[in-house]
Protein backbone atom coordinates (compact mmCIF):
# COMPACT_ATOMS: atom_id res chain seq x y z
CA UNK A 1 0.00 0.00 0.00
CA UNK A 2 1.25 3.31 -1.30
CA UNK A 3 2.20 6.24 1.69
CA UNK A 4 -0.47 8.27 -0.42
CA UNK A 5 -3.47 5.61 0.00
CA UNK A 6 -2.53 5.05 3.88
CA UNK A 7 -3.00 9.11 3.91
CA UNK A 8 -6.27 8.95 2.79
CA UNK A 9 -7.13 5.78 4.70
CA UNK A 10 -6.15 7.92 7.94
CA UNK A 11 -8.23 10.99 6.55
CA UNK A 12 -11.41 9.66 5.75
CA UNK A 13 -11.66 7.40 9.01
CA UNK A 14 -10.64 10.64 11.45
CA UNK A 15 -13.75 12.56 8.94
CA UNK A 16 -15.96 9.56 10.05
CA UNK A 17 -14.97 9.30 13.75
CA UNK A 18 -15.59 13.23 14.04
CA UNK A 19 -18.72 13.35 12.40
CA UNK A 20 -20.37 10.33 14.03
CA UNK A 21 -23.04 11.12 16.91
CA UNK A 22 -24.98 7.81 16.36
CA UNK A 23 -26.54 7.98 13.09
CA UNK A 24 -24.13 5.76 11.13
CA UNK A 25 -26.00 6.55 7.99
CA UNK A 26 -26.14 10.43 8.77
CA UNK A 27 -22.56 10.59 9.48
CA UNK A 28 -21.99 8.92 6.03
CA UNK A 29 -23.82 11.45 4.57
CA UNK A 30 -21.88 14.15 5.68
CA UNK A 31 -18.36 12.02 4.91
CA UNK A 32 -19.59 11.69 1.46
CA UNK A 33 -20.06 15.48 1.18
CA UNK A 34 -17.03 16.47 2.48
CA UNK A 35 -15.39 14.19 0.47
CA UNK A 36 -17.38 15.27 -2.68
CA UNK A 37 -16.17 18.92 -1.85
CA UNK A 38 -12.55 18.71 -0.46
CA UNK A 39 -11.03 16.23 -2.07
CA UNK A 40 -9.27 16.00 -5.53
CA UNK A 41 -10.75 13.58 -8.32
CA UNK A 42 -7.54 11.42 -7.89
CA UNK A 43 -7.92 11.34 -4.27
CA UNK A 44 -11.69 9.89 -4.33
CA UNK A 45 -10.78 7.79 -7.19
CA UNK A 46 -7.82 5.80 -5.06
CA UNK A 47 -10.24 5.49 -1.82
CA UNK A 48 -12.76 4.48 -4.23
CA UNK A 49 -10.25 1.63 -5.87
CA UNK A 50 -9.20 0.64 -2.36
CA UNK A 51 -12.68 -0.05 -1.02
CA UNK A 52 -13.70 -2.07 -4.11
CA UNK A 53 -10.27 -4.42 -3.85
CA UNK A 54 -10.07 -4.54 -0.03
CA UNK A 55 -11.67 -1.64 2.42
CA UNK A 56 -10.22 -3.56 5.37
CA UNK A 57 -8.71 -0.42 7.04
CA UNK A 58 -11.70 1.69 6.41
CA UNK A 59 -14.20 2.06 9.68
CA UNK A 60 -17.94 1.17 9.08
CA UNK A 61 -18.84 5.14 8.27
CA UNK A 62 -16.20 5.62 5.79
CA UNK A 63 -17.23 2.56 3.61
CA UNK A 64 -20.72 3.58 3.91
CA UNK A 65 -19.51 7.16 2.97
CA UNK A 66 -17.17 5.16 -0.04
CA UNK A 67 -20.59 3.82 -1.15
CA UNK A 68 -22.03 7.05 -1.39
CA UNK A 69 -19.22 8.38 -3.56
CA UNK A 70 -19.29 5.37 -5.52
CA UNK A 71 -23.78 5.93 -6.56
CA UNK A 72 -22.73 10.06 -6.73
CA UNK A 73 -20.37 8.92 -9.67
CA UNK A 74 -22.79 6.47 -11.28
CA UNK A 75 -25.16 9.00 -11.15
CA UNK A 76 -23.63 11.79 -13.38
Amino acid sequence: MSDQLHHLIKMINQISTNLDHGDKHKAAEAVAAHIKKFWARSMKQQIIEYEDIDGSELNQVSRLAVAQLKELRQAS
